[in-house]
C-alpha cells in the first residue's frame, strides 16, 4: 500500500506528479523525434540524451510514490527539470525551427519550468502534520 501524504492537496499533487513524469518519460520512447528536435546543437548524442531523460523521468515518477525514496526522487526531478531547461530555451530562441508552435507559446512555457520545479519540490517534502507540526500548514 502506498504511504501518501495525509494532506489532500499534497496527496493529489504527488499522484499527479507521478503520472505526469511517467507519461512524459514513456513519451520520450514513443515520440523521440519530437524531443530530439528540441535539443540544442551544442549537446552531443541527441537520441541517447532523449532516452536517458525519458528513463530518469519514468524512474522519478515511480520513485516519488515510494516513501523511502520520495525526497531523493523529488530532488532528482528538480535537477532533471533544471537540466532540460536549455532545450526549452533553445526552442524559444529559435522559433523558426518549431513552426508548429507559436513563438509566444515557446516563451510562455519557460516560466512554467519554475512552476514544475516548485511542484516537484513541494509534493515530495514530508507532510508537516506527520512530523508533529499539527498547527502548521502542510
Amino acid at each position: 500500500m502506498l504511504d501518501l501524504p495525509a494532506h489532500l492537496p499534497k496527496r493529489l499533487a504527488l499522484l499527479a506528479l507521478a503520472l505526469f513524469f511517467v507519461a512524459a518519460g514513456i513519451n520520450h520512447f514513443a515520440n523521440p523525434d519530437f524531443y530530439v528536435a528540441m535539443m540544442p546543437p551544442y549537446l552531443p548524442a541527441h537520441l541517447g540524451l532523449v532516452y536517458l531523460s525519458g528513463v530518469f523521468e519514468v524512474m522519478g515518477g515511480v520513485a516519488v510514490l515510494v516513501p523511502a525514496a520520495r525526497a531523493a526522487a523529488g530532488w532528482g526531478l528538480v535537477v532533471l527539470l533544471i537540466a532540460v531547461f536549455p532545450a526549452n530555451l533553445h526552442m524559444a530562441l529559435n522559433p523558426d525551427l518549431f513552426p508548429d508552435l507559436s513563438p509566444a507559446a515557446l516563451y510562455i512555457r519557460l516560466p512554467f519550468q519554475a512552476l514544475f520545479i516548485a511542484w516537484a519540490y513541494w509534493a515530495t517534502r514530508p507532510d508537516r502534520v506527520a512530523l508533529g507540526f499539527e498547527g502548521a500548514a502542510a
